[in-house]
């Protein structure tokens, strides 16, 4: 079966803690409509308590148990109520990836003195201040948990930098300076050096910061009983950390994990360096795609369809490639807002639920909508592309790229794609195979009526409406 992901979150979902309760009750659905792999949000406790979406990293090993942050609960419910959604997607089949933040933390249980340089926020590399001593964020004891799971407490050794000053109460980029601290080598080079994103920046080139997140990784993956994981800001992290961390957790448990990195960056040389510094050893998002499927609704009739894979991973790394129309940080009111509009929307699914190149995911918020933005659930329409996807969507592909404003693809499994961006409708003659003659073929999304009876030699004009899609598959009598 077609690997399909959904991301079960959206940034704006209610601080609730029902979001795991949700899950649990959601899975057959998923599991009969095609979806066999989900992207859980960070489940551990975040600075915020239960308003904090988990990317705010408190404490790891509080998933929803102990009393810390102003609530036992996070945002999305409790350890228990988490284990038990695993729990019950398992028994639908479905793999769960756990969202997984090593970048920083935030939320310290006490300051310490540290010696540090400020530097520049566009150019890191450059300290703009002497040496001088501040206060700094750095401890996190944890004294909700009282040692449970692991006795390991966080000081400052174990940081290369924080964003606040609790003496001057002065926000900046400070560098830690002591015991030959640096940033972070093999990083993303924006701002001369990316490895500092946000609060406490954790030291991954620590050997005993490396052995803690070891340890914390095994007993994640046997407490959930995970599957896999979306490795968070991998940007701004040395490529050779996850490479090893990954490898280390895979050998120990004698599990092929699936993973995913998250390099949020619009220029396909850059994500296909990564792949190769990592040594293929797990995929990437395909944010070049993305931006792919921005163009496209934004420019409408004016955008060339015969570029959307230009550029992009799936066209250099289509085995290491997770394919995505859009995401919890792309939706209105984010940090890397690019919005895919309605207008093409569909279209853009229609092409990563039924091509062969990469991985795909549909997201929770056009899956559901995002009442908070008005947004709508495009459910149903997604749900005839999921079953298009899990029913028809294998074989050998072949493509139509030959037209700016009406492009293809078939699969000999038996099904035919098109996707228009004019007013005009349209048909495009393509093969299906020759094994597939005589065979009727109808358009599953319902957007065409009627249906099309396969050619001798195997190929049919299969049509399309205006500025729409369509997804014929063999009819099911």
């Amino acid at each position: 079966m077609n690997k399909t992901i959904m991301q079960f979150f959206q940034w704006d979902l209610p601080s609730d803690g029902e979001h795991w309760n949700f899950l649990k009750k959601q899975s057959k659905a998923l599991s009969d409509a095609g979806i066999n792999t989900l992207w859980l949000p960070p489940a551990y406790k975040g600075a915020g308590g239960k308003k904090d979406a988990g990317y705010a990293v408190y404490d790891l090993y509080d998933l929803g148990e102990f009393n810390q942050k102003g609530s036992r609960r996070t945002k999305y419910g409790t350890k228990d109520e988490y284990i038990a959604a695993i729990a019950e997607a398992h028994r639908e089949n479905i793999q769960i990836l756990a969202d997984i933040v090593l970048n920083h933390k935030g939320g310290p249980d006490g300051t310490e003195w540290v010696k540090v340089a400020k530097v520049d926020p566009i150019d890191r590399n450059n300290k703009i201040s002497e040496e001088y001593d501040i206060k700094a964020g750095t401890k996190f004891t944890f004294p909700g948990r009282k040692n449970k799971y692991s006795n390991f407490k966080w000081n400052w050794k174990h940081f290369d930098g924080v964003d606040w000053d609790a003496n001057k109460k002065e926000k900046a980029i400070f560098q830690f300076t002591g015991l030959g601290k640096s940033w972070d080598e093999n990083v993303d080079k924006e701002n001369g050096n990316y490895d500092f994103l946000m609060l406490t920046d954790i030291d991954i080139s620590s050997p005993v910061v490396y052995d803690e997140l070891l340890r914390w990784g095994l007993w994640y993956i046997k407490m959930a009983n995970l599957d896999g994981f979306r490795l968070d800001a991998v940007k701004h992290m040395n490529f050779e950390f996850y490479n090893k961390w990954i490898d280390d957790l895979r050998n120990i448990t004698k599990k092929e994990f699936f993973a995913v990195g998250e390099y949020w960056h619009a220029d396909t040389n850059v994500l296909k360096q990564y792949v190769e510094n990592t040594n293929h050893a797990f995929n990437v998002f395909d944010v070049p795609l993305h931006y792919n499927f921005v163009s496209a609704a934004n420019e409408k009739e004016n955008y060339d369809l015969r570029n959307l894979m230009t550029n992009t991973l799936i066209s250099c790394y289509p085995e290491n490639s997770v394919t995505f129309v859009d995401n919890h940080d792309t939706q209105p009111g984010q940090s890397l807002e690019s919005w895919v509009d309605n207008a093409f929307k569909l279209h853009a699914y229609t092409f990563i639920l039924t091509r062969q190149e990469g991985i795909p995911f549909v997201f929770f918020g056009d899956y559901y909508g995002i009442p908070t933005r008005d947004i709508s659930p495009l459910k149903d329409q997604l749900d005839k592309l999921l079953k298009a996807r899990k029913d028809y969507a294998y074989g050998p592909q072949h493509d139509y790229f030959d037209d700016a404003h009406i492009v293809g693809w078939t699969r000999e499994n038996g099904l035919a794609a098109l996707i228009t961006n004019t007013d005009k409708g349209d048909s495009k003659k393509m093969f299906v195979g020759t094994e597939l003659a005589g065979k009727t073929f109808i358009d599953i999304t319902g957007n065409v009526t009627g249906d099309i009876k396969i050619e001798e030699d195997g190929t049919a004009d299969f049509r399309v409406n205006g500025n729409s899609y369509s997804v014929w598959c063999i009819k099911m009598y």
